[in-house]
């Protein structure tokens, strides 16, 4: 369904404004610039946030066909927008709800609403799956429950839908009203209450009371009994005195009680009692919360008036949730999106939109099974999809499937058809992917993962896992920390911290970081191949590397006087006659390892004054010890000897020049010396320099590897090389595949250090070898290839460096080029 803009513009109470383009529809809404398809129909909403301010893209959307814009502040220059309309509102995220909770009341169908600390997504997915077959059903992409994904999820609802299932989450009061009204349910399910976000509710009884609004006006809700704050809740609330419930329980008497619950190796039998009836389901998974989230599914489809015996036939073939987007290397130096889970139109979108923020590669390949269960006719069905892959630029489609190649000639970019995954795989050569970006995408009854096992790089089974959302996150952070006008230099040598230098340019340069910052020119070099087009500073220029750095516009840091000489020989020698190349000045204020000294100064002045082949871009030094209190009194000294040293350069030039001193810990804890830029590094990677600040990063590197083997040793045998680990007793240990080699530290050695297997720890026993090391899981249920944790969430990297005796940072950089890095997004 869609709005004419003078519907729109009354429903959010604009004051319209720019070119009259009142007859526009508008059938997509656009929040991310990133995400736009279809320009010609989209409004974009300009959300202001603490950390981002969707106003900065204005010019760029606008560029790219966009013509409808919801604002709180006008463009200053109105002539850059000739053929613009803006809708003036006081709040844009308010006006996206409000134009949504509109939509929605355009519809009389079933609305679930699902809301709890977790597992909402994976019921949701579950309902899905589980009724697909005979419900034209809207849902949430993903884990689109916030403020913005409410309202986006809800956007969705069209005239052939029947039902819909929308998530709710929160992470403080009064967020849930605004999603209550939006999502408006008529059927509500609440999962579970756990610790998430517990430092913004007075108590887990207020977080219950919040996440219950969103049932305020529903018809009937589904819940667990056993979760007594819930229950206490619902019973005594007078806000549910009408409010239908429908419970289940694996202890109280109940609408569903559940019995006895059997695992096996691979499966899990549940059984229970409905209307004095004995049923059974049993379900793919043996974990708890896969249990709980089937057991939500059971009690939502019975009361719908399902027959368990269809549950327990269509339960039987759940399949897992991918919960992101992974970013892995492919053979002949592709990169493959690994999305094979499922396919359907919603997250084909998002998907393709995580391929096109994939720079490395001019050429991107799709290849896209049969679309299942749409309840859509496939001549209409393709022609969409058609649609979608031409305005996302596509390359290349592969379609697998009958129903995707019956419909071959909607498709007008290069493309080829295979009936049946084994028939894509018969015909698979090497040659047939080189130097692109494909993305896979699915519906799990095609295979696909053999598919991803033929075109995947073989990798060591030891990967970095890299949350391209906790970068976002951290910059955003630490951007909050800083005055508006202050410009962030986000620092990505060694490797981005060992972290892989293209991937994490890619997102800072689409987030608006304003210089990028290597240690050598070759670093660069690979950044500006690999698309990054924003400025880069290279920290260590070397004098061969000067003709690479003027043909690739990447700007040295000067250092001293022969530097300069060396650059300035390298200028005269190219006969350079173009503009000015920026040059980055480095003094010394005391860290004594680089820079120009206060003595140098006058010189400094003179030499680029009379050399108009160079233009000062910034003065910056290095702190000694921000991170470090006693050290105070001597970091203030230095921002003032660097302050002075910079007024006096600036003095004699008429351009501006910008200063920047501060790094990670500085940005925390010298506020004041912001200046006109910041430079952020190990910060943006998840590090912080206090415990409190620490709360406020999210971990991005997540080192992991599998159990090769186990063997059971007895006591007094001895484990590795020089039988330096000797078993105290009877003990089961674990060889997994991470050496020193890999960058895992020999000085962990001996239960100096640990990995993490099953949630609990695992000592390492005896030498740390080249390519492997052994742990000690005695009193673990470990199996041979489960999942081993070097450092992450559960064992930070912080606490790895202490069991060294060094800093992160070596840590962190260490990591092994021949690990893999897999980047994913949610």
């Amino acid at each position: 369904m869609s709005h004419p803009v003078s519907t729109i513009s009354s429903v959010i109470n604009a004051t319209v404004s720019g070119h009259d383009n009142t007859n526009t529809v508008i059938k997509h809404l656009l929040i991310d610039s990133r995400k736009l398809s279809n320009a010609e129909t989209s409004l974009f909403f300009a959300i202001k946030g603490e950390r981002h301010d969707g106003h900065a893209y204005l010019i760029d959307l606008y560029e790219k066909g966009i013509r409808h814009f919801v604002v709180s502040i006008l463009p200053k220059n109105n002539l850059q927008f000739t053929n613009a309309t803006f809708y003036l509102v006081n709040d844009t995220l308010l006006a996206l709800q409000q134009l949504c909770a509109f939509h929605r009341k355009q519809f009389n169908i079933p609305v679930i609403g699902i809301t709890g600390s977790n597992g909402k997504t994976i019921v949701k997915e579950w309902l899905y799956q589980l009724m697909r077959e005979d419900k034209n059903i809207v849902r949430s992409p993903k884990s689109f429950n916030s403020q913005v994904g409410v309202p986006l999820s809800v956007w969705q609802m069209a005239e052939e839908n029947n039902i819909g299932i929308f998530e709710a989450g929160i992470s403080k009061p009064e967020e849930m009203d605004l999603l209550e009204a939006i999502i408006q349910p008529t059927i509500g399910l609440i999962t579970n209450i756990g610790q998430a976000h517990n430092e913004n509710f007075e108590s887990q009884k207020q977080k219950v009371q919040e996440k219950l609004k969103l049932f305020v006006h529903a018809e009937l809700l589904i819940y667990c009994k056993d979760y007594l704050l819930v229950h206490d809740e619902i019973s005594s609330n007078k806000a549910f005195r009408n409010l239908k419930v429908f419970s289940w329980s694996r202890k109280l008497r109940a609408d569903l009680l559940i019995g006895r619950i059997t695992k096996s190796t691979a499966d899990t039998e549940i059984q229970g009692v409905y209307k004095n009836d004995f049923i059974r389901i049993t379900i793919p998974f043996i974990d708890e919360a896969s249990i709980e989230n089937a057991i939500q599914c059971w009690a939502m489809l019975l009361y719908l008036g399902y027959e368990n015996s269809l549950i327990a036939q269509r339960m039987r073939f759940l399949s897992p949730i991918a919960m992101r987007l992974e970013l892995k290397e492919g053979i002949n130096n592709c990169s493959i999106i690994n999305d094979s889970y499922n396919s359907d139109l919603g997250s084909l979108a998002i998907a393709l939109d995580f391929l096109n923020q994939q720079k490395q590669h001019p050429k991107k390949t799709l290849i896209l099974s049969d679309i299942l269960q749409s309840g859509r006719n496939e001549e209409t069905l393709y022609k969409e999809v058609a649609e979608l892959i031409h305005k996302k630029g596509i390359s290349r489609l592969i379609g697998i499937g009958e129903g995707i190649s019956n419909q071959m000639n909607q498709f007008d970019t290069e493309k080829v058809f295979f009936r049946s995954t084994e028939e894509f795989l018969k015909q698979f050569n090497n040659s047939l992917f080189r130097d692109e970006t494909i993305l896979l995408k699915g519906a799990r009854t095609f295979g696909f993962e053999a598919i991803s096992k033929v075109i995947q790089q073989k990798a060591h089974e030891t990967i970095l896992e890299i949350n391209l959302n906790a970068i976002v996150h951290n910059l955003n952070y630490f951007r909050s920390k800083l005055k508006p006008d202050t410009k962030i230099m986000a620092m990505v040598k060694a490797f981005s911290y060992g972290s892989g230098s293209f991937e994490i340019a890619n997102i800072l340069q689409f987030h608006r970081v304003d210089f990028l910052a290597v240690a050598y020119a070759d670093e660069g070099i690979e950044l500006r191949k690999a698309g990054i087009t924003m400025p880069i500073m290279v920290m260590n220029p070397e004098e061969q590397s000067y003709d690479a750095m003027i043909q690739y516009s990447l700007e040295p840091e000067i250092y001293s006087f022969r530097v300069l000489s060396l650059f300035e020989d390298t200028l005269k020698r190219s006969e350079h006659n173009a503009e000015p190349i920026p040059i980055h000045l480095k003094l010394d204020t005391g860290m004594h390892r680089l820079g120009f000294d206060e003595d140098e100064i006058n010189e400094l002045i003179v030499r680029i004054k009379n050399n108009k082949y160079l233009i000062i871009k910034s003065v910056f030094s290095h702190l000694a010890a921000s991170d470090e209190s006693e050290h105070d009194d001597f970091t203030l000294i230095q921002i003032k000897k660097f302050n002075a040293m910079c007024e006096k350069i600036k003095t004699h030039f008429t351009y501006p020049i910008m200063k920047h001193i501060l790094n990670s810990a500085g940005i925390t804890r010298f506020p004041d010396a912001q200046f006109e830029m910041v430079r952020l590094g190990i910060g943006l990677y998840g590090i912080g320099t206090s415990t409190n600040e620490q709360k406020n990063l999210q971990n991005v590197s997540t080192l992991k590897t599998s159990i090769s083997q186990i063997k059971n040793i007895a006591a007094h045998e001895t484990i590795g090389y020089s039988r330096k680990g000797v078993a105290k007793r009877d003990i089961q240990i674990a060889t997994v595949p991470i050496g020193y080699a890999d960058g895992l530290s020999r000085k962990l050695s001996n239960g100096k250090g640990k990995m993490i297997v099953k949630g609990k720890v695992a000592p390492i026993v005896g030498n740390v070898c080249m390519d492997m090391c052994m742990i000690d899981i005695t009193d673990i249920n470990a199996n041979e290839n489960d999942e081993v944790i070097v450092f992450g969430e559960a064992y930070p990297i912080t606490e790895v460096a202490k069991d060294v005796g060094t800093i992160a940072y070596e840590i962190l950089t260490n990591v092994s080029r021949r690990v893999k890095r897999v980047y994913y997004q949610e």
